[in-house]
């Protein structure tokens, strides 16, 4: 079917009346002027083709960033994280994948900066890349691969300066992947404070609601101090923060929160690795995937040729073998990683990461 013919176009529908009022388009450098006029007095502006390590031309309708945001989300890196781990190992259904959290962080990053008159669009694509980087089964992953890089394995970092790159991003979208955790250096910008809250935010509040959804936890074990300022629900948790946030500048033009919310922020996420982060069945979760990735990274480190082909055209010179299987074992997914360990290793599968369908 190839619509519906009017006016010299085609149209979806054959009742169709949508219409702009306008014959123009908002181009690029109309977007680029409207930032000028309307946003934040330290908000970042977009500039033609952006600041990027291979220079490109201008989208001629798309901002710098909004490019990046586009990127991100038709990465395979993006992608994966459909498999990837939150809390649970191979979530079900109504569990929080590395995807959906992403998207979580991208929702509040929105609210927040639109609020806060910054750059929605570097915001946006910073909070979608934030976790590409991370590889099978959660944080147990940094531990399995540190061992075998000198400056050790750090989800942010990797995500900007190795899984990202093909995909020659802004310097202020790396800045803000590279650096929005917490023990890293403050991001240069504004907009990637932003998505360092907002990351906290929704972790917390959604961590919480599938451990308590799994049988976990319960709501009358939150704390008062969270209960009471925030409520038991991921809604008014979420509005609580993001509130917090705006009020914050409004008081002291900065990025940040309100004190009383931020210690309750700060005392839910205590109270999370208490009881779900570091609960037994958590700490021998995290020990199965740091031995298959182990594994799997030796595996592929003595066995180089066992590499597709492409993966190592796209890794170039790189002679460091234990580098490159790294790359390879932590762009996997929760069940990838698992079926290799299996096929290759013959793995044992009552040794699996539990929670993983083989």
């Amino acid at each position: 079917m190839s619509g519906h013919s009017a006016d010299g176009v085609a149209l979806a529908h054959a009742d169709s009346w949508a219409a702009t009022g306008s014959r123009a388009t908002v181009h690029r450098v109309a977007r680029e002027d409207a930032e000028e006029q309307h946003l934040a007095t330290h908000a970042t502006r977009a500039i033609g083709a952006g600041d990027r390590v291979r220079e490109e031309e201008p989208d001629p309708l798309r901002t710098c960033f909004e490019r990046d945001r586009d990127r991100i989300l038709h990465a395979s890196a993006f992608r994966r994280l459909a498999g990837k781990t939150q809390v649970f190992v191979f979530p079900d259904d109504h569990q929080r994948t590395r995807l959906t959290h992403a998207l979580e962080v991208a929702q509040i990053a929105r609210s927040v900066s639109s609020a806060l008159g910054l750059n929605v669009a570097l915001a946006e694509a910073i909070a979608l890349g934030h976790d590409c980087g991370h590889g099978p089964g959660g944080h147990a992953s940094e531990d399995a691969f540190s061992i075998y890089l000198d400056e050790g394995y750090d989800h942010a970092v990797w995500g900007a300066d190795e899984t990202l790159v093909p995909l020659n991003l802004c310097s202020q979208t790396l800045d803000g992947i590279r650096n929005h955790s917490w023990s890293r250096p403050a991001p240069g910008t504004a907009e990637g404070e932003v998505v360092s809250w907002a990351d906290r935010i929704a972790y917390v509040c959604h961590d919480f609601e599938d451990a308590v959804a799994a049988g976990v936890i319960s709501t009358d074990r939150l704390p008062a101090i969270v209960a009471d300022r925030c409520g038991v629900t991921r809604s008014s948790q979420l509005g609580t923060f993001v509130r917090a946030m705006a009020e914050a500048t409004a008081q002291t033009g900065r990025v940040g929160m309100t004190a009383e919310e931020a210690e309750a922020l700060a005392e839910f996420r205590r109270f999370n690795y208490e009881n779900v982060y570091l609960r037994p069945e958590s700490r021998a979760q995290a020990d199965a995937v740091i031995a298959v990735l182990r594994a799997l990274v030796e595996h592929y480190a003595s066995n180089p040729s066992a590499l597709p082909e492409p993966f190592l055209l796209e890794r170039g010179d790189d002679k460091d073998h234990l580098r490159t299987a790294v790359a390879w074992v932590s762009g996997m997914t929760d069940r990838f990683a698992c079926d290799r360990a299996v096929e290759l290793l013959g793995w044992p599968e009552e040794q699996l990461p539990r929670g993983i369908d083989v």
